[in-house]
C-alpha cells in the first residue's frame, strides 16, 4: 500500500496556480470536491449498515481517522474502527485503534472477525505485484468481515488521480519514469533517483470495471461520475 504521504518529497518548490487550483480540489481537507464527492459515496457504506447493531464493527485497509472524520461518522455509539496499514498511524478517539499489517495477508485478523470491511482508494497501491496483488487483498478483505466497501479510481478516467496528468496511466512504463524524474507532477515532487521513480510508477495500477468485478464475484459495482464520465467504482455486499 502507497499513501500519498509516502511520495511527497518533504522540500516544496514553487507550484503552477493550475496544479494548487487541482490540489485543493483533489485533497483531503474538509472543504474540498473531493471530500465532498467522498461523503456523497459514503451514503452507499451508511445505507449498507444502517441494519447493523450498533456499534459497528470496521476494519479500514489503509485508510486514517481523519477519513472518518471528516465523513462525520466516529462516534463511540456508531462504531468501533481498527485501522490497518503498513505502519502504525496516530489514532486519538477512543473507538479507534491501529494496527500494523499487510493488505495482501492480514492473518492476526479472524475469520469474520469484523462487520465490515472498508477500503478506500487503496486496492490501486496494495503492491509490486500488480494485480495477483490486488487479488491476495481482495481475499482477505472477503474473508475477514461479512460485508465490505471498496472503493478505487476508474482506470479510464481521463485524468490519473495520482499524478493529475490526464491519460498518464496509459503511458508505458518508461515515459513515466521520465516524466517523474524530470517534473513535479501531481502530488509528487520531482524524483532524481530513477530506481526510486521506477518504484513509484509500478506500484500504482488502476482496475476496471471487470476486474473489479472478477476481485469481487458476490459484490454489486457502483459506479461514480463526474460530468457523466465515470471517476471511481465502488464495490460492496
Amino acid at each position: 500500500m502507497l499513501e500519498i504521504g509516502a511520495i511527497e518529497s518533504a522540500n516544496t518548490t514553487e507550484e503552477s496556480m493550475l496544479i494548487k487550483l487541482i490540489r485543493r480540489l483533489a485533497g483531503d481537507t474538509s472543504d474540498s470536491f473531493a471530500t465532498r464527492l467522498r461523503r456523497k459515496r459514503f451514503s452507499i457504506f451508511e445505507s449498507m449498515i444502517v441494519s447493523l447493531p450498533k456499534p459497528v464493527r470496521i476494519l479500514d485497509v489503509g485508510g486514517t481517522q481523519l477519513f472518518w472524520e471528516n465523513m462525520r461518522f466516529c462516534g463511540a455509539d456508531e462504531m468501533r474502527c481498527v485501522i490497518l496499514n503498513l505502519l502504525e498511524i496516530k489514532t486519538t478517539l477512543p473507538n479507534f485503534r491501529s494496527i500494523v499489517g499487510d493488505a495482501r495477508d492480514m492473518h492476526q485478523i479472524n475469520d469474520n472477525e469484523f462487520d465490515v470491511a472498508f477500503s478506500n482508494s487503496v486496492i490501486q497501491f496494495v503492491g509490486p505485484g500488480g494485480y495477483e496483488d490486488q487479488r491476495e487483498m481482495a481475499k482477505e478483505i472477503r474473508r475477514v468481515a461479512n460485508k465490505f466497501f471498496v472503493q478505487t479510481p476508474y482506470r479510464h478516467f481521463p485524468m490519473e488521480p495520482h499524478y493529475l496528468l490526464p491519460f498518464f496511466q496509459y503511458l508505458p512504463l518508461a515515459a513515466k519514469v521520465w516524466l517523474l524524474t524530470h517534473f513535479k507532477i501531481g502530488w509528487c515532487n520531482n524524483i532524481p533517483n530513477r530506481q526510486t521513480a521506477l518504484e513509484i510508477a509500478r506500484q500504482v495500477r488502476l482496475l476496471t470495471k471487470k476486474e473489479l468485478a472478477e476481485l469481487f464475484p458476490h459484490g454489486t459495482i457502483t459506479e461514480e461520475k463526474v460530468l457523466g464520465i465515470t471517476k471511481s467504482l465502488i464495490v460492496h455486499n
